[in-house]
């Protein structure tokens, strides 16, 4: 008589300050296949989860917002190129969550695309959005970008690896750091991407990867008081007005990113850059 193995499926962990620790909660769903076959358990993210990765995100801004414009392009060029080098790995973990494989292919091409093209934007988007403004007085009137701080996003639930990528390259490269909720249902490319991350140069805390249930977390991600934006992009006219509302109470950016196609050319573009900066204005007096 032969008993049938079970499979030991593997429990993915969170990505928090450049580690990757259990959730504090100890709570776990199963990923399931579209057979029902549990593929792994994910880290069911809690709100410590969130504020210890805000707090890793805030302690990481003073160093990558100082970092220089090149620096910045040469580390998400480097992402691109480990992402390239783990292609088959990337394209296998969309199939298992139901992608075929010819759209898998498509969208980790495209995500590795997308890395390059953002990494080519990190010292020219200064030069398209920063001006020397006309003043009616004897002074130098310059506006320039500068990172808001620390950014929530909150991931598209359809799109495993491009959206992710779409949402964190944009404001990183701006010198913003961030903490992610990813996909619920398609999230083994998310922490398969913090693999990646913790073996390129990027610092740690600049990116922070939770995977976790969104009706649970969306608040915390929009209410908390130690980040200066939040990005969202799915959801109902409810959740949209709940975050506006939450992020309210400390003058928190909102950015809506919702109904978009991640694979096209309007899921890339300098002003998704510009969504996640302030304008600041410098007044220099001329002459003596």
């Amino acid at each position: 008589m032969t008993n049938e193995r079970v499979a030991v499926a593997k429990t993915y962990k969170i990505y928090i300050g450049g580690k990757f620790p259990r959730t504090e909660s100890g709570r776990y769903y199963p990923l399931e296949s579209a057979k029902g076959a549990v593929l792994a358990n994910m880290c069911r993210g809690s709100r410590k989860d969130f504020r210890n990765a805000v707090v890793a995100a805030r302690a990481a801004t003073g160093g990558w917002s100082k970092t220089s414009a090149y620096l910045r392009g040469q580390i998400l060029y480097r992402i691109a190129e480990m992402l390239e080098g783990r292609r088959e790995q990337f394209i296998a973990e969309l199939q298992l969550q139901g992608v075929n494989r010819r759209r898998a292919e498509s969208e980790v091409n495209a995500s590795i695309d997308r890395l390059i093209y953002y990494a080519g934007w990190a010292d020219k988007y200064q030069q398209i959005f920063s001006a020397v403004n006309p003043v009616s007085s004897s002074h130098f009137n310059f506006s320039v970008l500068e990172p808001m701080g620390v950014v929530s996003i909150l991931a598209p639930e359809s799109s495993g690896l491009l959206g992710l990528v779409s949402n964190i390259a944009p404001a990183i490269v701006g010198g913003n750091t961030c903490v992610v909720l990813a996909s619920q249902s398609k999230p083994l490319c998310a922490i398969s991407f913090a693999e990646v991350l913790h073996a390129s140069d990027v610092p740690g805390g600049v990116v922070n990867i939770l995977t976790g249930f969104k009706p649970e977390l969306t608040g915390q991600f929009a209410s908390h008081m130690d980040v200066n934006a939040v990005v969202y992009c799915d959801g109902t006219v409810e959740i949209a007005k709940k975050v506006q509302e939450l992020a309210a109470a400390n003058i928190k950016r909102v950015v809506a990113r919702v109904a978009r196609d991640w694979s096209g050319d309007s899921a890339q573009d300098p002003y998704l850059i510009q969504d996640t900066q302030e304008t600041k204005t410098t007044w220099h007096p001329i002459g003596s």
